[in-house]
């Protein structure tokens, strides 16, 4: 234990000499809390519609009047046929394009139903399904309204509607900060705690001191252990600023037990970390250990259920989502964070990141390469 306690006061002595490791560990991950759930959000707004009005009746306008009323749709283009529309869409001034033909009332009080015609700009396919949705439901609470007047009426006979109403539970404001903060914070310390460790190694390699340590009767247990501990340390400190900054910013305060977080975070750190340290024990210098890490890392945040649900990718991906660690640490602050989940909920993935952690730094140690 006394030669494992002058590794940690060296470490941490080196990590406090270098204010540029501070910066990155502290500062970085900071600015990206902030910041990142204010830019991105998966809510589709302003989207430009061009409208093709060739009826101009009262219900074409009140039609128009709904789609331009909404905070979805930006009113961009009234065209007066569907070529001049087309090249609004051609030009990427328009993303939805609305032609209401001649004849829509008349046929909609006559036949008891019209036909419009929608055309969507595809090339953006988030924004075009979500597009066309929003767009859709504007038509149909048109409907909706018209039905509502139309049974006032003693010629028209009321139809039997049914009314859904939804209970949101957990986060029943849809509120999106409270949706991504958590998962973006596990996403800054996998990338603090995953590129470090990497690079830790490596600097002593490209320095020479490695070699100084490699001539020490010390363990590779030891040196392994040294070089984890500290950054493990630091790790629970940036969970601490990022759960204070999402507290101040977004007032998101956990639902569930800190214990519960900080005991995952505990397990999933030591994951993150094992596995940069495996890559500094393969290569040689600080660019190789930048690379390797950022082909890793980009696939752990692509493939961990915070930007595409798990559900939806192909069973091949589901299967290397398993191998993920990254996965399994937004899952879990999301169900603590929003939902208030406890140990006995999260078995599955307590003991996943368990043998993850304990594989990961069991290949570092087998694999790091001491002479003496």
């Amino acid at each position: 234990m006394r030669v494992l306690r002058f590794i940690l006061e060296k470490e941490f002595r080196q990590i406090f000499r270098n204010p540029s490791i501070l910066r990155i560990m502290f500062l970085m991950p900071a600015v990206q809390l902030i910041v990142l759930p204010m830019a991105a959000d998966y809510e589709v707004k302003n989207v430009n519609v061009a409208i093709v009005d060739q009826d101009h009746s009262t219900y074409s306008r009140q039609l128009i009047s709904m789609i331009d009323g909404s905070p979805y749709f930006r009113l961009n283009t009234m065209s007066s046929s569907f070529m001049q529309a087309l090249d609004a869409v051609e030009e990427d001034q328009a993303d939805l394009v609305l032609q209401i033909p001649d004849g829509f009332e008349r046929d909609l009080v006559r036949n008891n139903e019209s036909t419009l015609y929608m055309a969507v700009n595809a090339i953006n396919g988030v924004k075009a399904n979500l597009g066309s949705a929003y767009l859709n439901q504007s038509i149909r609470n048109f409907n909706n309204d018209i039905r509502t007047e139309w049974i006032q009426f003693p010629r028209f006979f009321p139809e039997p509607r049914i009314e859904v109403v939804p209970s949101i539970w957990f986060n029943p404001h849809l509120s999106y900060p409270l949706f991504m903060v958590p998962g973006i914070l596990t996403l800054l310390l996998t990338m603090v705690g995953g590129f470090l460790a990497a690079l830790n190694i490596v600097v002593e390699k490209e320095v020479g001191t490695i070699e100084q340590l490699n001539v020490t009767p010390l363990k590779k247990s030891h040196v392994v252990l040294g070089k984890l501990i500290p950054f493990w340390v630091l790790g629970l400190i940036i969970l601490t600023l990022g759960m204070i900054i999402g507290y101040l910013f977004y007032g998101i305060v956990p639902v569930g037990s800190l214990v519960v977080i900080y005991s995952f975070a505990a397990v999933f750190l030591l994951a993150v970390l094992g596995f940069g340290l495996l890559i500094s024990t393969i290569v040689d210098t600080q660019q190789q250990a930048m690379l390797v890490g950022f082909f890793f890392m980009l696939i752990f945040i692509l493939m961990s259920g915070l930007y595409t649900p798990i559900e939806s990718m192909p069973d091949w991906a589901q299967v290397i989502t398993r191998f993920n660690p990254v996965t399994y640490f937004v899952s879990v602050m999301r169900m603590v964070v929003i939902k208030g989940s406890g140990f006995i909920d999260l078995g599955h993935q307590f003991g996943s990141i368990a043998l993850l952690a304990i594989a990961l730094n069991g290949v570092a140690i087998w694999n790091y390469r001491k002479r003496g």
